[in-house]
């Protein structure tokens, strides 16, 4: 249990369930859901049952899977017997049912006392072998999703006062720019998303006229596109799409939140890339691809769809 929070880059909070799928001993794919409430009908058990039996089958082929409930026996018994059930008609071979209540592991499906004691098992999260490697691969277990979203949330005081002076200016140097027509404003955009990332990738902080250049030419398909082409899947491109989304003024998220959400995807980061996708709906409702991104996270869709699909043109030199 003490390797669940950094396959899901954070620490389950109660009335949580995850869904860890493993291939040949390899876990090659991890899930988290809200359970429904304590007085909740079985109905809507069944109802999360039948989204999650479908999500694990795209991930086949798997060899085994394991269901952990977090909170107290009441409440994530039943969840667990009714997802063993629903699994188990499709096939699907289930390794153990565990739930964890405070700091002790039971498990639902052995009744072993030299291995699973009625008392259950204790354990830490933080003190283990695998919390140590996880660690050292570098891994991150943030403290819960709160965590998790404070990564790209807004910026204030005087930082968002000087972002709002550099965005009106950007914007005024924007319609300057298309007055000389849409080619050359999605070439400045593509260029701008270049230097950016090399900065970035350089070590070196954009400045707010930097950064407020960035948002401006984002609200631009063409550009946010293209944006998305040059990301690559790793912490360093999250990191600098969170910080992007921390400085943007409000109407401005929508574009870089959804990069963000598409980046933490191809990581692997299935909670951040959620959250920066609503973030994003916040913004602006009606971004495509912030909608696409929670479909592609509640269907399963895996990440390498995207380097199937992507152009190999992917160089920000």
């Amino acid at each position: 249990m003490t390797a669940v929070p950094y396959l899901l880059g954070f620490r389950p909070d109660e009335g949580s369930v995850v869904v860890i799928a493993t291939r040949q001993r390899r876990v090659i794919f991890a899930a988290r859901g809200d359970l429904p409430a304590l007085d909740a009908p079985t109905a809507d058990l069944l109802d999360l049952a039948a989204n999650l039996v479908p999500v694990v089958e795209r991930q086949q082929p798997i060899t085994h899977l394991m269901i952990v409930g977090y909170g107290e026996p009441g409440h994530v018994d039943p969840a667990l017997r009714i997802l063993n059930e629903a699994f188990a008609n499709r096939g699907i071979t289930i390794l153990d049912l565990l739930r964890v209540t405070g700091t002790r592991i039971f498990s639902l499906r052995c009744d072993d006392p030299a291995c699973c004691p009625p008392q259950g098992t204790p354990f830490d999260p933080t003190a283990s072998l695998v919390a140590v490697r996880a660690t050292a691969a570098g891994l991150v277990a943030l403290p819960d999703r709160a965590a998790v979203a404070a990564r790209f949330a807004p910026v204030d005081g005087t930082v968002r006062d000087r972002m709002r002076e550099a965005t009106a200016a950007a914007l005024t140097r924007l319609t300057t720019l298309q007055a000389a027509g849409n080619k050359e404003a999605d070439e400045a955009g593509a260029q701008a998303v270049r230097d950016a990332l090399r900065q970035h990738d350089g070590g070196k902080l954009l400045t707010d006229d930097e950064v407020a250049w960035l948002t401006v030419l984002l609200q631009r398909t063409a550009v946010r596109d293209r944006a998305v082409e040059l990301t690559q899947p790793h912490d360093g491109h999250v990191t600098f799409w969170a910080e992007v989304t921390r400085r943007a003024e409000e109407p401005l998220v929508a574009a870089p939140a959804a990069v963000l959400a598409v980046t933490a995807w191809r990581c692997g980061d299935g909670a951040l890339a959620g959250m920066a996708a609503e973030r994003a709906l916040q913004a602006d409702p009606a971004c495509r691809l912030a909608h696409l991104m929670l479909q592609a996270l509640h269907a399963g869709v895996p990440p390498t769809v995207f380097d199937q699909a992507a152009p190999t043109d992917t160089t920000t030199e």
